[in-house]
Parts: C-alpha cells; sequence; structure tokens
C-alpha cells in the first residue's frame, strides 16, 4: 500500500476542461451552454467534499460519482468534436482563421485532458485502487516499471504521467515511452489519436484555406 494521490491535480485538470467548454462557441455545446459544465462542476464539488485531500477511499458511490464526471466531461467534448468535423467538412464553419484555430485548439485540448483523466481513473482500477495494490496487472507499462532500480521502490503513477501520455498520444499520433497493455488502453489511445488527427487535420487545411 503506498499514499494515495493527491486530488488536487487531476480536479485543476477538470476546471481547465469546463473553462475550455465555456469558451467554445454556442454551436460546439450540447444544449444550452452551462448545462454540461455545472454537472462537472456538482460532480467534482461532491468528490472533493467526501474526499478532499487524497484519493485513499475504496467507496463505490466515489469511484461511481469520478467516473460520471468524466463521462460528462467526454460527452460535451465529443459533441464538440463532432460539430466541429462536420461544420470543417461541409463549409458551415467559421470564416475567421483567429477564431477557427482557437477553437480548434480548445477542443483539442479538452480531448488531451479528458482522456488522461480515462487513463488515470481506469489503469488498475484507478487511484485508490493503486494506492491500495488491489490489482497486479498494469494496463500501462511506464518506463520505471520497466527500470525499477532507476526510480524510488514506492513509485506510483500520478495524474501528471497520465496527462503526459495522453499529451503525446494526441501529439504524435502514437505511444511514446509508455505502453498500453490491455485491449481497452489500445482502443482508448487509438481512438484519441484518430480524433486528435482529424481536428489538427482539418482546422489546419480550413484556416489556410481562409487566409487563401
Amino acid at each position: 500500500m503506498t499514499v494515495g494521490e493527491s486530488r488536487w491535480a487531476a480536479s485543476a485538470a477538470v476546471l481547465v476542461a469546463i473553462g475550455l467548454q465555456l469558451a467554445l462557441p454556442d454551436r460546439l455545446n450540447l444544449s444550452f451552454r452551462f448545462l454540461l459544465p455545472t454537472a462537472e462542476a456538482v460532480l467534482l464539488v461532491t468528490l472533493i467534499a467526501f474526499n478532499p485531500a487524497r484519493i485513499d477511499r475504496l467507496s463505490r458511490p466515489l469511484r461511481a460519482t469520478s467516473l460520471a464526471l468524466i463521462s460528462v466531461a467526454s460527452l460535451a467534448n465529443a459533441y464538440s468534436v463532432i460539430v466541429l468535423i462536420y461544420d470543417l467538412v461541409s463549409g458551415n464553419g467559421s470564416t475567421d482563421a483567429v477564431g477557427l484555430l482557437t477553437t480548434g485548439g480548445a477542443v483539442y485540448a479538452t480531448n488531451i485532458i479528458v482522456f488522461s483523466l480515462w487513463y488515470w481513473d481506469l489503469d488498475r482500477g484507478g487511484p485508490a485502487a493503486r494506492a491500495h495494490g488491489l490489482n497486479e496487472y498494469p494496463d500501462f507499462l511506464f518506463p520505471q516499471m520497466s527500470a525499477p532500480t532507476m526510480t524510488h521502490p514506492d513509485w506510483e503513477p500520478r495524474f501528471a504521467d497520465y496527462l503526459y501520455v495522453s499529451f503525446t498520444n494526441a501529439t504524435a499520433f502514437s505511444p511514446t515511452d509508455t505502453m498500453p497493455l490491455s485491449r481497452w488502453a489500445k482502443l482508448a489511445m487509438l481512438v484519441q489519436s484518430g480524433v486528435a488527427l482529424a481536428t489538427i487535420a482539418l482546422v489546419l487545411a480550413r484556416a489556410v484555406n481562409v487566409l487563401g
């Protein structure tokens, strides 16, 4: 058993994602602008209220709340991605290159945060389960696991590690130093890379066309 991970890094990432969602044009928000961000904020406050400092409580309600939070954020981001890609392909999107790049960047950044939260909350059953050592087999193979003599004996992946995995996967369109081991992890990284590639390619192509 190791010391539970601090909740604040993941909480800060959720707040950034909420801010990015609120910054999107109304067309890219599911329902009215504040519906899903408000739901995310309520779920986040609930998690912090019942387990404020370190994530070490094995509680099914808390686990369900955490998964619900990430699911709502994923729903909001998926809708934004679908509408953005549809607009870009159909030619209905913005004719302002700066606004187009800003919107595409916000969707791209939210995609990174959302997938990092999934990786963090599902790998070996989540942060609380990892702290208690409940699941022996990891879903991601971090470099520190392959070279245990090069790191602290009690090393465990934290949210920052999963954020890095998500960022590099979205940027390189493939795993870099951390490899997915389970099927769900491989499929999740495949979907993330595909979404990132489509978003970047279409946004840049449309921006170049607008500037044309």
